[in-house]
């Protein structure tokens, strides 16, 4: 099974790009961020013309996921357990959606950005990534070969290898210590990058900004991710991070995530 992860930034301004890179990666799920879209502004009939399933959340015109699977979605969460909220009154965001396709929990994660150092966004990703990492403890606590799948914009490098430019980013979002701990905590919770060792860097990124030039000068990060339990990171036989798709016109910033699993 090829399972993939992509911030498509807006579903309704890339849905035929989206569609298209479906055919050609022959991909069998996909967990889609920031999708940008309410529930019934979401392009349904391309993904099921295609033959895929689809689970969307979404609020607004901000933040929303979903998963698109031709090999079925059953038990669709919306949300995990313990999941901060943000806002006044404060509520849960688009930013969580999990579903169970051929026997894999998938989820596909938005995790908030954190905007600065200085802003209370950032202790509210802090708090979330928290949040995450107990959930999914307990999830292997209940069943230790449980088939999960963390997937998304991670809005975090965890190493100074995954950005450009070290001094760049300091004093930045993304790759301040806290965030990189709070990263390492779903690590630790039990779930292991498994793109990496199919894709060593230095230099492999997975975002680009679309100012000065930066993905043609190679100044991306690598804040896509697939964590994957143990039982799951044990069926993996390859990934590939497809640079090809964030080239050309009207392509989203970010690049999709691919890995395989065995049967």
């Amino acid at each position: 099974m090829r399972i993939a992860t992509w911030n498509v930034n807006s579903i309704r301004s890339r849905v035929d790009r989206v569609a298209d890179w479906l055919v050609r990666s022959d991909v069998d799920v996909l967990a889609m961020q920031e999708t940008k879209a309410r529930e019934d502004q979401f392009p349904l009939d391309r993904f099921t013309e295609l033959g895929y399933e689809v689970a969307h959340h979404g609020l607004s015109q901000w933040n929303g996921v979903a998963i698109v699977s031709r090999v079925g979605i059953e038990d669709v969460q919306v949300g995990f357990d313990g999941m901060p909220g943000w806002g006044d009154p404060v509520a849960a965001e688009a930013r969580a959606i999990g579903a169970v396709c051929r026997g894999v929990r998938i989820w596909s994660l938005y995790i908030p950005n954190g905007r600065t150092l200085e802003d209370p966004h950032l202790l509210y990703k802090l708090d979330w990534l928290r949040a995450l990492a107990d959930a999914g403890r307990g999830w292997l606590d209940a069943d230790p070969g449980a088939q999960i799948a963390l997937l998304g914009d991670w809005n975090i490098a965890p190493f100074d290898e995954d950005v450009w430019s070290v001094p760049f980013y300091e004093g930045r979002t993304h790759t301040s210590p806290p965030e990189r701990a709070a990263f390492q905590g779903v690590v630790e919770a039990g779930y292991a990058d498994v793109v990496r060792p199919h894709c060593p860097g230095p230099g492999v990124y997975t975002y680009w900004d679309y100012t000065q030039l930066r993905f043609q000068k190679g100044r991306g990060m690598r804040i896509d991710f697939a964590l994957c339990s143990p039982a799951l990171a044990a069926r993996v036989t390859g990934a590939a991070i497809d640079r090809e798709a964030r080239k050309g016109k009207g392509a989203s910033d970010h690049a999709p995530v691919v890995f395989e699993i065995d049967d």
